[in-house]
């Protein structure tokens, strides 16, 4: 690729995308850290108060997460009580996250800074730039860019 392309590097959507995520990241950090709460950890701890117990295929899924990062990320929750990790009575070679009592009271415990870090973006960027922004990457996250979407175009 030459430095006249049409498509220059500087303008790279992944690499703009994830600054912008590790900005953002680092910023809901800061209000969590209190409750000893990282961003990813308290999103897992949201998906399983808001929707129960889940199996770790299905939470990485649904958090467009791989199963080997999510495995990661939960160890420290189960190692501090916050999840519990048990097979499934119809398939025991499958796992389903639990959130604890534990884990409900350190996600209610975050949940102020959490408030605190959303107002403090949309203080930032206004509440209709939020919401645009929200519905566009919740689009992106819809699109057929990923692997999955690629792989069942192949097949057809």
């Amino acid at each position: 690729m030459s430095a006249d392309s049409p498509t220059k590097i500087g303008d790279c959507m992944c690499l703009a995308v994830r600054q912008a995520a590790r900005h953002i990241t680092a910023s809901y950090d800061q209000f969590l850290a209190p409750a000893g709460l990282r961003t990813t950890q308290f999103s897992i701890l949201a998906k399983l108060k808001r929707q129960g117990p889940m199996t770790i295929n299905a939470l990485a899924a649904d958090m467009v997460m791989d199963r080997t990062t999510l495995g990661r990320n939960i160890l420290p929750l189960e190692r501090d009580g916050l999840i519990r990790i048990e097979p499934l009575p119809s398939d025991r070679r499958s796992k389903a996250l639990h959130l604890t009592k534990a884990g409900e009271k350190r996600f209610e415990a975050a949940c102020a800074g959490w408030v605190k870090a959303q107002a403090r973006f949309e203080s930032e960027f206004g509440a209709k730039r939020t919401a645009e922004l929200r519905e566009l990457l919740r689009a992106v996250v819809a699109s057929e860019l990923g692997p999955q979407a690629r792989n069942s175009r192949s097949l057809r």
